[in-house]
């Protein structure tokens, strides 16, 4: 029977089928091949015995959070508490760009602020170069936008990505207050499980603080998409110390946002 996995806690993983969900546990053959399954795959189960035997070829995949088969990823930024870090902002682009996810930028709690304008500015750079902007009260663009896809959340902890799922589908996902000492939320969702939301399959995902890019520095540079459109003296340009760059140039005319070259040279600095 084939079936798809929606929710996974320790080893047991919640397969929906066309008349229900089974709980299974993965063959044994799976841990000898190194493979694990993850939320989102399309399984083939032994139904009688409660045994996934088969993962059917993935679209994609992403390790953190882990799943699979995705459309789109959807990035929650919180504006504030926590505040806006476009450092891990910029880095969840390069992640998902890399792995050839789409990526969407959700800003919220934008009522915690005085005044939007550098969210809004924010927000019209980000759509020039390709990617979409939504803010988290826009919910019905946001349904609209998304709908019949299978999408996952990811962010900040405290960023209010359950919020945001229990307002699109009238759900009742746990939330949990930030932490003022530090600045951050507190890891409420504790595993990854898909929702179904008025036809859109919802991925809630633990949150996070921190992300380390293991890449090369050739793919961080390609993940930066508006770089690709340059005039370099150098085919190999890195846009860092290199002469006669135009990347650095765009950057210093206000054609390349500053903050994202700063993202880039910081990401470039922590590659090993």
């Amino acid at each position: 029977m084939n079936g798809k996995i929606i929710k996974n806690i320790s080893n047991l993983y919640s397969v929906l089928t066309k008349d229900k969900v089974y709980n299974c546990k993965p063959r044994g053959k799976f841990r000898n091949q190194n493979i694990t399954p993850l939320v989102g795959d399309e399984v083939v189960i032994d139904p009688q015995n409660n045994y996934i035997l088969d993962i059917l070829p993935r679209r994609n995949y992403l390790n953190r959070p882990a799943i699979a088969n995705v459309d789109y990823c959807v990035i929650l930024t919180s504006v504030k508490s926590p505040d806006l870090s476009l450092l891990l902002l910029d880095k969840q682009i390069s992640f998902l760009t890399i792995n050839k996810i789409t990526p969407i930028i959700i800003f919220s709690k934008l009522d915690l602020l005085k005044d939007t304008k550098e969210i809004d500015d924010l927000r019209k750079y980000y759509e020039s170069i390709g990617i979409k902007v939504f803010y988290n009260n826009e919910t019905n663009d946001i349904k609209k936008y998304l709908k019949g896809k299978e999408v996952v959340f990811t962010g900040q902890s405290g960023a209010g990505k359950s919020t945001l799922i229990n307002k699109l589908g009238n759900l009742n996902i746990s939330t949990n207050e930030i932490s003022k000492a530090l600045n951050r939320g507190k890891h409420t969702t504790r595993h990854v499980e898909i929702y179904n939301v008025e036809d859109i399959n919802i991925a809630d995902t633990p949150g996070f603080s921190a992300l380390d890019l293991n890449y090369t520095k050739e793919e961080i540079k390609d993940s930066f998409i508006e770089f690709n459109d340059n005039e370099c003296r150098f085919r190999d340009c890195m846009h860092l110390k290199d002469k006669d760059c135009d990347i650095k140039d765009k950057v210093e005319k206000g054609l390349i946002l500053k903050s994202r070259y700063e993202s880039y040279e910081r990401i470039i600095s922590e590659v090993k």
